[in-house]
């Protein structure tokens, strides 16, 4: 099976585990780091997951992937929190932090810069809106590599 599918066919499986829980899914990968293979499954909640929450996760979906088989070969399965600084995958990502401090990286330069923080002010369909100082940013969506919210240190 093709890492996608097997990527698809997780998150499949993980939305049912999680179907009458207040949690949800925040991203599935299957990836090679070294001579071993990880599936890392990232769940998040309201007031974030604790390491029960994971381990009731990992039990259950270990369960259903050793029963339907999709992976042949040798791999860990690692649930776990996606962290507060990470990436933005989904809508709800996006909505949940207008108004506050992120860091968007870029394919190519736009006005000269590779990234910027500021403060996420809108978002629409295809672009969005970054205030930096006095600058105010409209990014297309295409152009970001990458968008996260930043954390301040206090």
């Amino acid at each position: 099976m093709r890492k996608k599918d097997i990527e698809l066919t997780v998150k499949k499986f993980t939305e049912e585990v999680l179907k009458d829980t207040n949690m949800e899914l925040v991203d599935a990968e299957y990836v090679k780091e070294g001579p071993f293979k990880y599936l890392r499954v990232y769940i998040d909640k309201p007031g974030g997951v604790t390491v029960d929450d994971c381990a009731d996760v990992s039990r259950v979906l270990n369960k259903k992937l050793d029963k339907v088989d999709i992976i042949k070969e040798q791999y860990f399965l690692e649930v776990s929190s996606p962290g507060i600084e990470r990436p933005f995958k989904t809508e709800e990502d996006y909505r949940k932090n207008i108004g506050e401090l992120v860091e968007a990286k870029f394919y190519k330069a736009i006005k000269g810069k590779k990234s910027v923080q500021g403060i996420l002010e809108e978002k629409s369909q295809d672009n969005i809106v970054i205030k930096s100082g006095d600058e105010v940013l409209r990014i297309e969506l295409k152009d970001l590599s990458k968008i996260n919210r930043v954390v301040e240190d206090f």
